[in-house]
């Protein structure tokens, strides 16, 4: 059981332009000590944003690079070194990442982009031992979680824990898809187990626009105006669910997270600045139906080779033809 109450800042934003975010970002920050409550000078500060796929850049699939660029920026100014890391579904973290806009940013903080592989390392969970994590993740010194509000056609919503997911390297993700998702209970405690090891020292969750229907790619943009930091990313997935009204049963991550002990109850989280009743939406669209999370093994080798073409045929292809 928590013997402390989790902190969970939660405001109104509406822009992405740098000074307003910035102003945001700040202001979010305040209650939990701002950044440098989290980043001391010299710390490896992994910033893992959600760089799911290249292919719908406008459809708000993957965090903003606006914010990673911000909170870049905030780590850098705090005296952290940040690089940035996800293993997205296809491609490469760098080649999704320059298709959604990080390009530039990139530059200009000579900020590095790793790919997730390497030294995997077992999590201590004995339901789920042989589940390996990335050696780049679980040797930074400091982890940023960076989540983009989207609905999801096989886990209903996806926040912050299912973020981390992106932690498992490679392809392995569509294998666990396979072992643990004929069971959605199976699945969310294994998802769960992920968050805890991985155990981010702080999430900023992009809800400024969030990514409603089908989801994780398939849906469309909505404005939601919202942004929410906490350093527990439990307690945030709790509290976002509230205001999208939605019940935590209908969400593995958020229901595996309760039968766990490790998700505190709403009014056992601390709300300083505001509270999720004031900034409750009714008609937050989630997917038209649920799809099996399990995947099939023909599905499993058809996405292997679609991610290989993609990160070793496509990508380098495209730089050629911008030559």
């Amino acid at each position: 059981m928590q013997t402390y109450k989790s902190s969970v800042g939660l405001i109104r934003a509406t822009s992405y332009e740098s000074d307003a975010l910035r102003e945001s970002l700040t202001t979010v920050l305040e209650p939990l000590g701002g950044i440098a409550a989290f980043v001391k000078p010299g710390q490896k500060v992994l910033l893992k944003p959600n760089l799911l796929t290249g292919a719908r850049p406008t459809k708000e699939c993957t965090t903003r690079p606006e914010l990673v660029y911000e909170v870049a920026k905030m780590v850098i100014e705090a005296g952290g070194k940040p690089f940035l890391g996800d293993s997205p579904a296809f491609g490469s973290a760098k080649g999704v990442a320059i298709a959604n806009g990080y390009q530039s940013f990139i530059q200009e903080l000579n900020l590095p982009i790793v790919e997730f592989h390497g030294q995997r390392y077992h999590t201590v969970s004995e339901n789920f031992n042989h589940l390996l994590l990335c050696k780049e993740a679980m040797e930074a010194d400091v982890v940023i979680n960076l989540p983009k509000v989207k609905s999801h056609m096989q886990l209903t919503v996806t926040l912050g824990v299912k973020n981390l997911f992106g932690c498992v390297p490679g392809k392995m993700k569509a294998w666990w898809h396979m072992e643990a998702g004929k069971d959605a209970n199976r699945f969310g405690e294994m998802l769960v187990e992920t968050a805890k090891t991985i155990n981010p020292d702080l999430t900023i969750l992009d809800g400024i626009i969030g990514h409603e229907g089908n989801g994780p790619s398939g849906g469309e943009p909505r404005n939601l105006g919202i942004l929410a930091a906490a350093s527990d990313v439990f307690a945030l997935d709790r509290a976002m669910l509230e205001i999208l009204n939605v019940s935590p049963q209908q969400v593995p991550t958020v229901a595996a997270s309760q039968r766990l002990g490790v998700c505190p109850e709403l009014d056992e989280i601390e709300f300083p600045l505001l509270h999720p009743d004031l900034l409750q939406i009714s008609d937050w669209r989630l997917p038209d139906k649920l799809m099996p999370i399990d995947f099939a093994m023909p599905r499993v080798i058809k996405s292997t080779f679609k991610h290989l073409y993609i990160r070793f045929i496509k990508e380098p292809m495209n730089t050629y033809s911008r030559g």
